[in-house]
């Protein structure tokens, strides 16, 4: 069974990133996007002129088609004139998180090719020559995926899958010239990329620069800046949910949740407190979006992740075969869907089956909708049954001395697998009461039958749980 959008396929000019984004920013004095806390500001004719210049200055510098730029940086205004820059030249940006140790970023860029990196603080300027002309097909940027669960990959992405991904949401998301988007998330992550930066810009909508910070900051810059459209991850979230001082009046008319599932206890609190649809998406390093609620669609599920983005299909299958399934991993298609993995070819072949892309989580539809379980590679095996540690982390987080909590599947002699659990409290509670807890909630075999008690759940930049790090815990 194939599952499709309700909304019709749409056109995907025939164009490269910048040419797409910035095709009526020309003449444009509105303010394209503005960082809250130094004040850094740049308008859309400014993100024009300057991204021209500094594309020029790359290829006086000796940039060329076919040369990959690494760019490791925050967010702020000037990534975008670097990033657009980098594609207008004709190469390859290839986005990497700067928080990391410089044994990483170098070990990234090696991954993808990159022969230099961009200094945004510092770029380079050219007047004379003339663009190289790139090829909408060619490789626009390198992403990495997260890798949560294995090694990290380079994941390839055209200038037509960004541009086709861009347009998919724009029927959904009618995002425009009146908004005020935040930008928190990074931009180096797929989420921060296509979600925020390139559909807020090809949407005419301002742009606020936010550095990572505590709920209540957050709070007061959203409101102080009229933010109308905003961004989380379930960390933050939570955060929001968890705050106690009042919060501002706000401007918004719908926030966006993704990169991993959200607690729907948590995402009615968030939506009290930010006082407007928190709605959940869905995507992926090598897919972009896939998924979204649409704007007119917000009575709607909340607690799926809407419907598929027009263009894309879908298919339910059991793991590991090609049997339909009512729950399994879901394969994508559709013209936003990576290249591959930049030099390796096992992994691109693995990820694809008969042109569909696994996508490696375990989802259901209802009513047309999807609904994401967990991680196929994190389902944890008791016994022959699958047990999903996000259903046993729901339950713990509804314990009112929980904070946070993870699960992942322990080795067991005996059972092959068992539920040991993470948690962060927030009040006195033994082990034995969360595991009588969560007993008294699910079915006997999935029970947790083991409680550490940690400061802190490690967790990617874009909220995912690192499972992989707590499963080295309990080997």
């Amino acid at each position: 069974m194939i599952y499709r959008s309700p909304l019709p396929a749409v056109a995907v000019p025939e164009a490269t990133v910048p040419e797409h984004v910035l095709e009526h920013a020309h003449h444009n004095d509105k303010v394209a996007l503005v960082d809250a806390v130094t004040g850094e500001a740049i308008t859309y004719a400014e993100l024009v002129e300057q991204v021209g210049r500094t594309a020029k200055g790359l290829v006086r510098n000796g940039i060329r088609p076919g040369d990959t730029v690494a760019i490791a940086s925050l967010n702020r205004p000037r990534f975008a004139v670097g990033l657009h820059a980098v594609m207008a030249a004709g190469a390859t940006a290839a986005l990497i998180n700067p928080v990391l140790p410089p044994h990483d970023v170098d070990k990234l860029k090696k991954l993808a090719n990159a022969t230099t990196t961009l200094d945004l603080d510092d770029l380079p300027e050219g007047d004379a020559e003339a663009l190289p002309r790139t090829d909408p097909r060619g490789t626009a940027a390198i992403l990495f995926s997260s890798g949560t669960t294995g090694r990290t990959k380079a994941v390839k992405l055209s200038h037509r899958a960004i541009v086709a991904n861009l347009e998919q949401h724009r029927p959904g998301w009618r995002i425009d010239s009146t908004d005020v988007l935040a930008a928190n998330l990074p931009f180096f992550h797929i989420y921060g990329f296509t979600i925020i930066l390139n559909s807020g810009l090809l949407g005419g909508a301002t742009l606020v620069t936010l550095p990572r910070s505590d709920a209540g900051t957050y709070l007061r810059r959203l409101a102080g800046h009229r933010v109308t459209r905003a961004f989380l991850v379930p960390p933050l979230a939570a955060a929001i949910a968890d705050h106690e001082e009042p919060p501002p009046r706000q401007h918004l008319k719908l926030v966006l949740c993704g990169a991993a599932p959200l607690d729907d206890a948590i995402r009615r609190e968030a939506e009290r407190k930010l006082g407007a649809p928190v709605r959940q998406g869905y995507g992926l390093t090598e897919a972009g979006g896939t998924h979204q609620t649409f704007d007119d669609d917000l009575e709607s599920d909340p607690t799926s992740v809407g419907v598929l983005c027009p263009g894309t299909e879908a298919r339910i299958v059991e793991p590991g075969t090609d049997r339909d399934a009512d729950e399994g991993e879901m394969l994508i298609r559709g013209p936003q869907v990576m290249d591959g993995y930049l030099n390796d070819d096992e992994a691109t072949r693995q990820a694809f089956v008969d042109g569909w892309l696994r996508t490696g989580d375990l989802v259901r539809v209802r009513d047309g909708r999807f609904h994401v379980v967990d991680r196929i590679k994190e389902m944890i095996k008791y016994k022959g049954y699958q047990v999903a540690p996000a259903e046993l982390e729901d339950v713990l987080r509804k314990h009112p001395a929980v904070k946070d909590a993870a699960v992942v599947g322990a080795p067991d002699r005996v059972n092959g697998e068992i539920p040991r659990a993470f948690v962060v409290t927030q009040g006195v509670v033994t082990a034995e009461e969360l595991m009588a807890f969560v007993e008294a909630e699910v079915a006997p075999y999935k029970k947790v039958r083991r409680v550490e008690f940690v400061a802190e759940i490690p967790k990617s930049v874009s909220g995912k749980v690192l499972r992989r790090l707590l499963k080295e815990d309990s080997a």
